[in-house]
């Protein structure tokens, strides 16, 4: 694979993109981007549900205050507060709290191996949620990976026989979209399709735009973030940062997938997963053999460092807010760009 150069990730002229459109798409994306599915995520409030006690029915309160559609839960946040500790009693509680906020809530889960997504589907459905994330983070070579995650993902049918939840496996950082596209076309779930996160390419090594392009029959949910790329060995790492000071084209995405889907919106979900300091190693490079081997890794966390615990919190709890304001502004801009070309 040829190196690309970090300036390739600047970012293009989403208002000309905007203005090669017709007048009716662009009504559809003025129309998507005043009424896109923000939802909360939980990693926003990582630090918070790690050390500062805020649980999963918190979260719910914070979506429903801000007036968002749903929320993203990890079967593990909140510690001991999480859902992967409550009872199939408190589980069923907790959806019915979610509910009557009039939020939509999806469970997320950090693999695909048998036991945990399998309980990952347990609480999905004791909760009442409408959809399951999950991904693989086997250690092997990539073709073992991937056929693994495949065996795996075709269990989905025996653990949830009515089909009740959609399901989405997210690209985080290890797999291209070639491969992932290629897990979904072999597991051949309709149900299944792929959760396009803003940065996780970077770390495979590509772009994020022609990652879009490439995943985008496949897309149904998003993760939301920005990071600053870093060269990594001979490949990239991201530090992920404050929403709008990173290098991704965040207008031009948002564009990108607003427009997906003709007759209804094809993106059901958009996680606003702020996630400032955290940081995560380059895992496929330019220079790679065919089948590189990816290493063991954990799941996602943020190191809290050695800052002031009370203040690094709050520093967590107010990005979070920001990071809402400035995706709202961002898709206003959107939605008064498509109008203002019509007038």
């Amino acid at each position: 694979m040829t190196e690309t150069t970090f300036d390739a990730l600047s970012s293009p002229d989403w208002r000309a993109k905007i203005a090669t459109l017709s007048g009716p798409a662009r009504a559809r994306l003025a129309e998507r981007a005043r009424n896109a599915p923000l939802f909360a995520h939980a990693y926003a409030f990582h630090l918070n549900m790690r050390f500062g006690a805020v649980t999963p029915l918190q979260l719910a309160e914070f979506a429903y205050e801000q007036r968002l559609v749903g929320l993203k839960v990890h079967v593990e946040d909140g510690e001991a507060a999480s859902l992967a500790g409550m009872s199939d009693a408190a589980l069923s509680e907790y959806g019915a709290a979610v509910e009557q906020f009039g939020l939509e809530l999806h469970i997320e889960t950090s693999t695909t191996q048998e036991t945990g997504l399998f309980d990952a589907v347990r609480i999905a459905l004791a909760t009442g949620a409408t959809s399951l994330r999950c991904y693989p983070r086997y250690e092997g070579r990539v073709s073992e990976i991937v056929s693994q995650t495949i065996v795996d993902l075709r269990r989905l049918e025996t653990f949830d026989p009515e089909g009740r939840l959609r399901y989405t496996l997210e690209q985080h950082e290890d797999l291209k979209s070639e491969e992932l596209i290629g897990i979904v076309k072999a597991v051949a779930n309709p149900r299944l399709g792929l959760l396009f996160d803003f940065g996780n390419m970077i770390n495979a090594y590509e772009l994020p735009l022609p990652a879009l392009a490439a995943q985008a029959p496949y897309v149904t949910e998003v993760h939301v973030k920005d990071c600053l790329v870093q060269q990594d060995r001979d490949g990239w790492a991201h530090l992920a940062c404050q929403t709008g000071t990173g290098h991704l084209p965040l207008h031009a995405m948002f564009v990108d997938l607003l427009l997906l889907g003709q007759d209804r919106p094809q993106v059901l979900s958009f996680g606003l997963e702020e996630e400032e300091g955290y940081f995560a190693p380059a895992l496929r490079f330019p220079s790679e053999e065919s089948d590189p081997f990816i290493a063991a890794r954990s799941a996602s966390f943020t190191d809290i460092g050695t800052t002031d615990l009370g203040a690094r919190l709050s520093q967590e709890a107010i990005a979070a807010h920001r990071q809402l304001e400035t995706v709202r502004t961002m898709l206003n801009q959107i939605a008064a760009e498509a109008l203002r070309i019509d007038r």
